[in-house]
């Protein structure tokens, strides 16, 4: 099973959770600051190691070539946690899906392809792996997840109307995403940010 770091709710009972993926060249590490500055106290937090040592760092595919059999093993892993958790006693529907670059690409694959139904799916700066056919590539509740992308204008890495185009083809496949534009590079627009993800966790877990 891949790596994981867990972090405590401060509300000792609650069994939500949020599991977060870093981007290319990371690692947990990177995301330690998360659960603190995301002020939740009800919620738990699995920050994610990917499977591929990467310049110091951790990859969740190659994407130098084809790409797709790297994201197709990392979704296995990842739903392998998921199911772990799951019987954990923290159920699907009160979890959260997160990630950010090459993270927010596996967060989309857990949203098309998982078998159950997450509380919210927030994907930041990345974009999808969009299955060839519909009919065989999205699980049947694919269309019913909630999903939060976000992106910047000024994102050098991933282009943003490129990404934009993708949301708006995504969309008209029936997946339910509300987007965010940030005045930002490729990177996480600190509070104005953290503030639209935080108010879409709050509201998925009210929904």
């Amino acid at each position: 099973m891949l790596k994981t770091e867990f972090y405590a709710a401060e509300e000792k009972e609650s069994r939500h959770l949020m599991l977060m993926m870093h981007g290319l060249g990371d690692s947990t590490a990177g995301y330690r600051w998360v659960p603190q500055e995301l002020r939740l106290p009800w919620m738990n937090y699995l920050l994610v190691n990917a499977p591929d040592a990467y310049y110091g760092g951790y990859s969740w595919y190659d994407f130098a070539g084809d790409a797709t059999p790297g994201i197709h093993r990392s979704r296995k892993l990842v739903f392998e946690v998921l199911d772990h958790y799951r019987e954990k006693g923290f159920p699907t529907e009160n979890t959260f899906v997160a990630g950010f670059s090459q993270g927010c690409l596996m967060t989309f694959e857990a949203g098309m392809h998982y078998p159950h139904l997450f509380a919210g799916l927030v994907g930041i700066s990345g974009y999808a792996l969009i299955p060839e056919d519909l009919k065989e590539g999205f699980s049947p509740v694919a269309r019913q997840q909630k999903f939060l992308i976000t992106h910047g204008r000024f994102d050098n890495l991933i282009p943003f109307a490129e990404v934009k185009k993708q949301i708006e083809l995504l969309r008209k496949m029936g997946l339910q995403i509300e987007w965010e534009e940030f005045d930002k590079a490729h990177t996480i627009a600190g509070e104005e940010e953290l503030s639209v993800i935080r108010r879409f966790i709050e509201r998925c877990r009210k929904a």
